[in-house]
């Protein structure tokens, strides 16, 4: 098991739960360095001090919040560990609404939480509180310099916790007022017998990262100096009845699942 980004407590009632936090994603996103065009030699991120005309190193560098053009507040480590926040340590549960009731624009990032084995028989007595209840749990906690809003969740049997945006983070729309557009009644209808040919349940297993696939190709085939495939041309944007186009995609979606 990879090694745990924080360790405390969650704070249920008087119950308290010992557990490691984890992150659940792995991202597999095809990386690359960058090459000196000319020699081929990776090129080396370096820090640079441009008053003192000189490469730094990790231990010269100190954290600085700019009050104003030039001028800052150093913070350190000590300041970090000393703020009077309890999120440092403890997950505490304040309150239990239903998962529907958050916004999905509010998830950031998803993490398992593994409990040690003080913390089993608690953890599963929670598990089972949310399963039953059908409940998602609001706490905070402090990650990375950062305290952030986060829901408990029941999934497969275990807890993951889920950090959320805070309020202020969240961008407004801009004004679009779809709700003023008047939609015709028929191409109503046309569009949910669409939805509903194409209703199923979700199974990302039937998914694939077909982008990262064609690249990881491509790479494959400059190493061995095979033959390159080419993307085809993009179709031609066009402007088409909006009936005609639902009943073209309806259609199409009901050859779709004939073959399938």
């Amino acid at each position: 098991m990879p090694r745990s980004i924080w360790n405390g407590v969650i704070s249920f009632g008087l119950v308290s739960i010992p557990v490691g936090l984890y992150s659940a994603v792995t991202e597999k996103d095809i990386r690359f360095n960058q090459l000196h065009k000319v020699c081929g030699t990776r090129i080396k991120q370096q820090k640079f001090c441009p008053h003192c005309e000189k490469i730094v190193e990790t231990d010269e560098i100190e954290k600085g919040y700019e009050l104003s053009k030039g001028h800052y507040v150093v913070v350190d480590d000590a300041d970090f560990e000393s703020l009077p926040v309890p999120s440092k340590h403890t997950i505490e549960v304040t309150a239990f609404v239903k998962a529907e009731e958050v916004d999905p624009i509010f998830f950031d990032q998803t993490y398992y939480l593994e409990p040690t084995d003080a913390g089993k028989k608690p953890l599963a007595l929670l598990m089972k509180a949310l399963e039953e209840k059908q409940v998602v749990a609001v706490a905070k906690v402090a990650l990375r310099n950062k305290e952030n809003l986060c829901l408990l969740r029941f999934m497969n049997g275990g807890v993951v916790l889920e950090t959320l945006f805070w309020q202020d983070e969240i961008r407004k729309p801009e004004e679009t007022n779809l709700e003023n557009v008047k939609v015709d009644d028929k191409e109503l209808n046309m569009a949910m017998s669409l939805v509903d040919l194409l209703a199923g349940e979700f199974k990302p297993e039937e998914y694939s990262d077909t982008y990262r696939e064609a690249l990881m190709e491509r790479i494959e085939a400059k190493q061995h100096g095979g033959q390159l495939t080419v993307a085809p041309e993009p179709k031609e944007a066009r402007v088409v009845n909006l009936m005609d186009a639902l009943k073209a995609s309806l259609e199409q979606a009901k050859k779709d699942k004939k073959s399938g």
